[in-house]
């Protein structure tokens, strides 16, 4: 499976079944594979596959609270929740999990089931649905505000599916690594106090391999984020931990570039950074990564059918801010899921320019690259629209930018 094109949630409707949201999980889960539902008989070859669950990091909340009760997959991306050959994983009572308190390759077992072997497409997750019994099942709180129940947009409650190939060998073991990222997932409702969520999950394989190196603590670390990237697109993030070190685990081999955004600071881009089949060091302690204080500008606008002044919404829209730097690489610096009530986004980005040192096992050597302080690009996204880009120069002010869809 590749990282340039992560497998992610789309919408699908499959009525009748609870509300099927981003995965999360509690301790082991009890796996209860085939059985009633058409699955294949045990005189079919066998496999086994394993899930873990790990997170990325959140923007601006304290709790991202989920409460899972089983995972489902299938062979078929089509395969409605009434088909026959689901397999699945049971708790044997619903989790209420923390995602945030997985990060720097912490993980979370989801379970172990045995089931035949072969190409699956398809994987569902269920959580529990957030009742009077228990109203906060799903939750998130906001830095500095109070615990207030996340909601799943009426599209979404008929059903989410996460489509993905992995392969189940006839006795072996996919052992696979769900990617929760909070920071794209939670949406705002507008001044509403409402929180919606729109599950962001990538897949990889459980490997040894990674990224690791330290940042200074001189960063405010909870607004610190690292990630390992290719050609722009984020294959794995986190933040550091109090003492400034980070943990990019599960990267398949290949070339990455480490990009370090912090509040108050320009980035700091490490380029072409080989990854093998072990954990590279990328420096230590004594040599933390401390990008320069930078000025900080705003740069906000809409995303909807009809651009600013009457804007209409669009389902799922998001916007990446990207900056090219003088030779390449491209790399991303933030993204956001579009307001679900104003059709607004906001980004806070530095106005200084980046800094970028080449990969050297001898030791980093940072240069600031000059000729793009402050230029990003934009990039506006939704399901079943064409994206769009725009430019943005905030070297020297605020900027307002607005992306209109085609009807």
């Amino acid at each position: 499976m590749t990282t340039r094109n992560p497998m992610r949630f789309e919408n699908q409707p499959a009525p009748g079944w609870k509300t099927w949201l981003a995965l999360s999980a509690g301790a082991v889960l009890a796996a209860c594979g085939g059985g009633g539902d058409g699955g294949a008989t045990s005189a079919a070859p066998q496999g086994s596959l394993r899930l873990a669950l790990t997170d990325a990091p959140s923007c601006g909340y304290d709790n991202v609270f989920v409460t899972v009760e089983r995972v489902r997959v299938h062979r078929s991306d089509s395969a409605d929740e009434a088909a026959g050959g689901w397999e699945e994983i049971v708790l044997d009572q619903p989790r209420r999990i923390d995602l945030l308190e997985l990060t720097n390759g912490k993980l979370e077992e989801l379970g172990q089931i045995d089931l035949p072997a072969g190409t699956y497409n398809q994987v569902r997750l269920v959580l529990a649905a957030n009742d009077g019994r228990n109203p906060t099942a799903n939750a998130v709180k906001p830095s500095g505000g109070a615990e207030v129940p996340l909601r799943t947009p009426s599209a979404q409650q008929s059903g989410l599916k996460l489509k993905s190939s992995f392969e189940v060998a006839e006795g072996g073991l996919a052992d696979l690594v769900l990617d929760f990222d909070a920071c794209k997932s939670v949406v705002k409702a507008g001044g509403s106090g409402n929180y919606n969520l729109k599950p962001v999950l990538t897949l990889a394989q459980r490997t040894q391999a990674g990224i690791q190196g330290y940042v200074s603590t001189t960063l405010t670390l909870n607004g610190t984020r690292v990630s390992a990237q290719q050609d722009g697109t984020i294959v794995r993030s986190t933040v550091p931990d109090a003492n400034g070190r980070f943990v990019l685990p599960f990267l398949p081999s290949g070339s990455y570039d480490v990009v370090i955004v912090s509040e108050g600071r320009s980035t700091a881009v490490v380029s072409s950074v080989p990854v093998g089949t072990s954990t590279l060091s990328l420096n230590d302690s004594s040599a933390a990564i401390a990008p320069p204080a930078s000025t900080v500008r705003e740069l906000r606008g809409t995303a909807s059918v009809g651009g600013s002044g009457t804007p209409t919404l669009v389902l799922d829209a998001s916007v990446r801010a990207l900056q090219a730097l003088s030779g390449g690489p491209v790399v991303e610096l933030a993204a956001t899921p579009v307001d679900a009530v104003e059709a607004s986004y906001t980004f806070s980005l530095p106005a200084a320019a980046p800094v970028r040192a080449p990969f050297a096992a001898s030791g980093l050597s940072f240069k600031a690259d000059d000729p793009v302080a402050g230029k990003y690009r934009l990039q506006a996204n939704a399901p079943g629209r064409t994206g769009l880009t725009q430019d943005a120069d905030i070297s020297s002010s605020d900027l307002v930018v607005d992306f209109s869809f085609a009807p």
